[in-house]
């Protein structure tokens, strides 16, 4: 590691304040010299940040678990990133766009843990339900753009998911069909193969990456195994919806501009 405790902290700090501010900042990690040890470091400060607001831990997710992705970022690993309750929104409810700094959606799959999850652990035994999802991402990085140090220590641009009915375990996971819709028009389509081959790979590797930082996934909580598809710009006003074959569907709607929470 190159990064000491305290300028972790600064890191973490100002990227905290680039989500809260909805104001889009400068790549932090690559700069100050970060490899990906530091990188998590950085994530697990700016999360440490918002456990001490009163959120609380709900679950982990996976991210460049496409193989095309992991070529274009020039990596060989997954990477992963935490939850907390704030980003959870109910299958069906709305977000504002005004929240984020540029925001956009994408299909998953979401497994529920059935007890806390030790190295070595089978599937089967660990995962009680799996179910569609999407996960809101949004890089607190201006342009969309990061080296991967920077998108580790912004959380992998964690912001929000919608997780949908919770089903038992299928035969197979390995390539069910997946669509994004907007609007009920089809966007974006693909398959679960396109989570490292089959999602139940992504349990595998969140185990192993997340317990290098002393993380386990505990009774209850989620894991996003990954992107079925390419991620698409979330617009005020959209209704979107994941719909995997064989497991149902998962949708949130988009507040319309200027509508707002109150």
């Amino acid at each position: 590691m190159t990064l000491d405790k305290e300028r972790a902290a600064e890191l973490a700090a100002r990227l905290d304040e680039a989500a809260r501010s909805r104001t889009a900042t400068a790549q932090l990690a690559a700069a100050a010299g970060a490899d990906t040890d530091d990188a998590y470091a950085v994530q697990a400060a700016l999360v440490e940040r918002r456990l001490a607001r009163g959120e609380r831990a709900v679950g982990l997710k996976m991210g460049l678990t496409s193989h095309a992705k992991m070529a274009q970022m020039g990596v060989s690993e997954v990477i992963w990133g935490r939850l907390t309750d704030a980003m959870d929104v109910p299958d069906g409810g709305s977000v504002d766009t005004a929240d984020y700094i540029h925001p956009r959606v994408e299909p998953e799959v979401a497994f529920l843990m059935a007890r806390d999850v030790e190295p070595g652990d089978a599937f089967e035994d660990a995962v009680a339900a799996v179910a569609p999802a999407l996960e809101l991402i949004d890089s607190r990085y201006a342009d969309f753009r990061f080296s991967l140090p920077d998108v580790i220590a912004d959380n992998t641009s964690a912001a929000a998911f919608t997780v949908g009915p919770w089903q038992p375990l299928p035969a197979g996971l390995a390539d069910l069909p997946v669509r994004l819709e907007i609007d009920g028009e089809t966007v974006e389509s693909g398959s679960t193969a396109a989570i490292l081959g089959d999602p139940r790979r992504a349990f595998e590797e969140a185990v192993r990456l997340a317990d290098r930082s002393g993380v386990r996934l505990r009774e209850g909580w989620v894991l996003l195994a990954g992107a079925a598809t390419a991620a698409v710009p979330l617009r005020p006003g959209a209704a979107v919806r994941a719909v995997v074959e064989g497991l149902g569907t998962a949708s949130l709607h988009a507040l319309p501009e200027g509508a707002g929470r109150g």
